[in-house]
């Protein structure tokens, strides 16, 4: 019971040197509030009141087909696109300047060339694709999207009463000059007349029906998967879980720092003059680190709960265990900080580094996904991915408290390897 009196003593002593510096209170409570708030708002998810985000596409039509104005007002019509209409140069001045990410030019004669390519061998047109290499992301989208309103335009026009039989004419001719084994040929050609004569009889006065050519064979209804059903997805909680992490971080990284600057003021050699165990100064700091970092992530979920209304749709103990072992690791981080750092100034600035890469892996500031694959199996030995998933799970995931067990454990399993680093290198005077 004696031993833990020095321990005390010294939390007391660093909580009122936190709260009596404004400045550090400002950067653990104020900051990460006001850069969470703005990375939430940035990302907000699909909600209700959120309207889908739009791939700016300029689409150029040098062919002016029926097949390509279906095209152009296919993909007007599309959800995941703005389209703006110019000339080819035009549209390459937009993808430079950056206001457009796409632009697709349509060439001359498009039409004709794709609907003689569907129908027989003939060579496939080309579709001109501008992008800003920026945004090579959408690159794919496009092409997919592209390639649905495509299919549908030429496969309509072809089994129209108006394109379709003047091209079947010119591939039956093509087809009996071909060098096609007599049977392909034969076959071909029963397909191509059977066609013609359906779209002749489509064509006479009175017939009734049309076709509407190709189109997706299936519709696609989807579902975000939340805590429950009907329960929005909270873009907020996401935020705050990453920015409280990278905040929370910084801030035991600066009473890391801190104690190099005790140390080089000669501090902790008075100290171990006191009949106190170094591993009970060492337990003092890390204690008082670890419950600055509690507050810190609680007040700022505290503020998203008040004002964005992030609710902790899991279990509230899980959340805990979560954010305890959040705080610990981080402490312990700020220990090992003091360890390796030989000067204040050096430690700075590599912790500073060591911070932001751990919170940009740990998926805080962009998703996990668009790293390429050995970075994303990398990320797993990074503390700051197993709190933020943790922090999820407990919040918009809605998971029970089994789903906080593992990064608990993994979180403290990191705080005994900081710890022990940090007992086994820390120099109690300047070299």
């Amino acid at each position: 019971m004696n031993a833990l009196i020095p321990v005390v003593a010294m939390i007391g002593k660093d909580l009122r040197m936190f709260f009596i510096d404004r400045r550090a209170v400002i950067m653990s409570f104020a900051v990460p509030i006001a850069i969470a708030s703005f990375f939430g708002a940035i990302f907000p998810g699909a909600g209700r009141n959120t309207e889908p985000a739009r791939i700016a596409l300029t689409l150029v039509d040098e062919d002016d087909s029926p097949i390509s104005r279906a095209i152009v007002a296919g993909a007007r019509a599309d959800v995941s696109l703005t389209v703006t209409t110019a000339d080819a140069a035009a549209a390459r001045e937009r993808v430079r300047r950056g206001a457009a990410s796409v632009a697709v030019v349509i060439p001359a004669g498009f039409g004709d060339a794709a609907g003689r390519a569907l129908f027989g061998g003939a060579d496939k047109p080309r579709l001109d694709l501008l992008f800003d290499p920026s945004h090579t992301a959408e690159v794919a989208m496009v092409r997919g999207i592209l390639t649905e309103h495509a299919m549908q335009a030429v496969s309509r026009a072809m089994f129209s009463s108006e394109t379709g039989p003047r091209l079947i004419a010119e591939t039956l001719t093509r087809l009996e000059a071909s060098t096609l084994p007599e049977d392909q040929r034969r076959r071909l050609r029963d397909v191509l007349t059977s066609t013609r004569a359906f779209l002749e009889e489509q064509n006479r006065p009175g017939a009734a029906g049309t076709t509407a050519g190709l189109t997706m064979p299936y519709t696609v209804r989807t579902e975000a998967v939340t805590a429950g059903a009907g329960v929005a997805y909270n873009g907020y909680a996401h935020s705050f879980a990453g920015m409280g992490v990278q905040f929370l971080l910084f801030a035991t990284a600066n009473l890391g720092i801190e104690l190099l600057l005790e140390r080089q003021r000669g501090l902790w050699r008075r100290l171990r003059s006191a009949p106190v165990s170094r591993y009970t100064l060492l337990a003092g700091k890390a204690a008082s680190g670890g419950l600055i970092a509690l507050m810190t992530l609680l007040v700022s979920f505290g503020f998203a709960v008040i004002v964005f209304g992030v609710r902790i749709a899991g279990s509230v103990v899980g959340f805990l265990m979560v954010a305890v072992a959040c705080a610990l690791m981080a402490a312990t981080f700020g220990l090992l900080v003091a360890a390796v750092g030989r000067t204040p100034a050096t430690a700075r600035g590599v912790t500073t580094l060591a911070v932001l890469l751990m919170v940009m892996l740990g998926g805080a500031w962009v998703p996990t996904f668009i790293f390429p694959a050995w970075l994303q199996r990398l990320t797993v030995v990074v503390p700051a991915r197993w709190a933020v998933d943790g922090l999820d799970a407990m919040t918009w995931r809605g998971l029970g408290v089994s789903a906080a067990v593992v990064p608990t454990l993994v979180l403290l399993g990191f705080a005994v390897v900081f710890a022990a680093t940090a007992l086994t290198r820390f120099r109690w005077e300047e070299a």
